[in-house]
């Protein structure tokens, strides 16, 4: 089965999406970090004009959700008083960069991620979900998540510049990094590559330069978990959902100087030591790091079917990662998963080691069924 059409944009600080809740409002942090008196601003703001509640996107984002149309304008005056829109809202939309967590000031990743945010302009005009990572403090961190230009280190440590999809990429220096990612960009345009929206099947169906699959990258570095780093502790929020006010009250009462945000539903405090909290996750071994649940209904227009409160019910009784989706877009977990839910019509079907959209292994299944049934799913 074909997936079905999801939005072709994110959402943004200018441009927000309409959710059952209420307008979802992005916001891109530089360098994934805000500062101390960042978070508060941004926690007063969800409170003031939102629903309370903060989602950390798969991006290394932060979204403020349940604004009114009529705050929209105070909302976006509140992040520009912050210095959270640094953007011009022409460019806003296109500073859809991952870097990882342990950056420090003046290395490779900033000097990089520096350059690419001053040349945002210079870019031809990209679908909208295009992104890019800056994977090069140390082995590959992000080649499970979504980008479709790829700055990453081979074994010798020395950088490349890989397309999404390739096996291999083209050898570059710091120097000249983003003039060579602009390069591609052209060619992705310059090669139809609008109509397939991302480089993963766009690289697949045209061949790329040769010296652009010259250099093979480092084996992947392994996954980040909650726990101490020489920055700072590691919380993971649960489906990515955090609550304005607790968030606040553990930024003050752990005395972290900044918060830093990762594409893997985890945050760094930092300067901030193990901090002791029911309300986020603070062992690796949590079977919610490895369970995924969009915001269903009624949160979602698309969904009929409540799953955060099942997800969390169902997951340390599941063998394997879990995905609870309101609807057969699987917007929370787009790739293949031992077991998914998928919600329709009040009830949910059973996927077995496939996509929210693949064939079902069984169909109807009420909630209250899948509890009792649970360790048999």
């Amino acid at each position: 089965m074909s997936r079905p059409e999801a939005k072709g944009w994110c959402p943004g600080a200018y441009r927000p999406m309409m959710s059952g809740d209420g307008l979802v409002v992005r916001v891109r942090p530089v360098l994934a970090r805000l500062t101390a008196d960042q978070v508060t601003g941004l926690c007063d703001t969800a409170l003031s004009f939102g629903s309370g509640l903060i989602d950390l996107t798969s991006r290394a984002n932060l979204q403020i959700r349940g604004v009114t149309e009529a705050n929209h304008t105070a909302v976006l005056e509140r992040l520009a008083a912050l210095d959270l829109l640094p953007d011009d809202p022409l460019l806003e939309s296109r500073r859809n960069i991952l870097i990882p967590p342990l950056w420090t000031e003046g290395d490779s990743t900033t000097q990089i991620a520096h350059a690419l945010m001053r040349r945002l302009a210079d870019l031809p005009e990209l679908p909208a979900k295009m992104g890019y990572a800056i994977d090069i403090d140390g082995a590959p961190q992000f080649t499970k998540n979504s980008a479709d230009f790829r700055f990453e280190r081979d074994s010798n440590g020395a950088l490349l510049l890989r397309a999404d999809g390739a096996s291999r990429g083209r050898a570059i220096t710091a120097d000249n990094a983003v003039d060579a990612l602009i390069e591609m960009a052209h060619w992705f345009v310059d090669t139809g590559g609008i109509k397939s929206r991302r480089m993963a099947p766009h690289a697949a169906r045209n061949p790329l330069p040769a010296d652009w699959q010259a250099v093979l990258p480092s084996a992947s570095a392994p996954a980040l978990t909650p726990g101490d780093t020489p920055l700072g502790a590691v919380l993971g929020a649960a489906f990515g959902q955090i609550e304005a006010r607790v968030l606040k009250h553990v930024m003050q009462a752990s005395k972290a100087t900044a918060l830093r945000v990762t594409p893997w539903r985890l945050f760094l405090l930092e300067s901030a030591e193990a901090v002791e909290t029911d309300a986020f996750i603070t062992r690796a071994n949590d079977p919610l790091l490895h369970t995924d649940a969009c915001p269903g209904a009624p949160l979602c227009t698309s969904s009929t079917v409540e799953t955060r409160d099942l997800a969390r019910a169902l997951a340390s009784e599941i063998k394997g990662p879990l995905h609870v989706s309101g609807c057969a877009k699987g917007c929370a977990h787009p790739q293949a998963c031992s077991t998914t839910l998928v919600g329709h019509d009040g009830v949910f079907d059973l996927v077995k080691n496939g996509r929210a959209w693949d064939s079902p292994k069984k169909y109807g299944l009420a909630p209250r069924t899948l509890m009792k049934a649970r360790g048999e799913l």
